[in-house]
């Protein structure tokens, strides 16, 4: 995979991200679906303090920081929405101005996550899985607030036909416009 491919599927999943949040009110936001699980908040939160531990110094230390409390990304507590999203667009601005400053070269060179030994393309692409994963559990649950007034960030359900026709509408693929926070 290229740089250029992980930087588009970046930028994908951030698009995706910031149009289930802009469907999304503060209560929905700070909802639990129940007593253990995670509300929307958290996942953004935990996806911030990820991004922005594994980001920082991306080449030249671990990319688990130690000032990063992970347990506090999960803390039980009432998020406003400018807040995350300013948490967020920070994260991902150190996301950004690393990949940018990342030559395909690079790709080949050492990193260290909780003292474990990846090639950068590796990291990437555990980051990138990592950041899919959690897009997908906020997508789910921003959908399941919203209910019937949702509107279809992916193939609506009896879409399919009018997608194939122009496939081209997706974001942040070659050629099809890109995206950032």
């Amino acid at each position: 995979m290229s740089l250029e491919s992980f930087r588009i599927e970046y930028r994908r999943y951030a698009d995706i991200l910031d149009r289930a949040l802009e469907q999304t009110d503060e209560t929905s936001l700070n909802a639990q679906p129940t007593a253990a699980g995670n509300s929307i908040a958290m996942v953004l939160a935990h996806l911030a303090g990820n991004l922005r531990s594994r980001f920082t110094e991306f080449l030249t230390s671990d990319g688990e920081k130690p000032w990063r409390d992970r347990e506090e990304e999960f803390a039980i507590r009432r998020y406003a929405k400018d807040e995350l999203l300013r948490s967020w667009r920070e994260a991902w601005s150190i996301l950004d101005a690393t990949l940018a400053g990342l030559t395909e070269a690079d790709l080949s060179r050492e990193v260290r996550i909780r003292g474990i030994a990846l090639s950068v393309a590796d990291a990437l692409a555990r980051s990138s899985a990592h950041l899919a994963y959690h897009v997908g559990q906020i997508v789910l649950l921003a959908h399941m607030h919203r209910g019937s007034a949702w509107r279809w960030i992916s193939i609506p359900r009896g879409g399919s036909a009018a997608y194939n026709a122009a496939p081209d509408k997706e974001k942040g693929l070659p050629g099809r416009g890109t995206h950032s926070p």
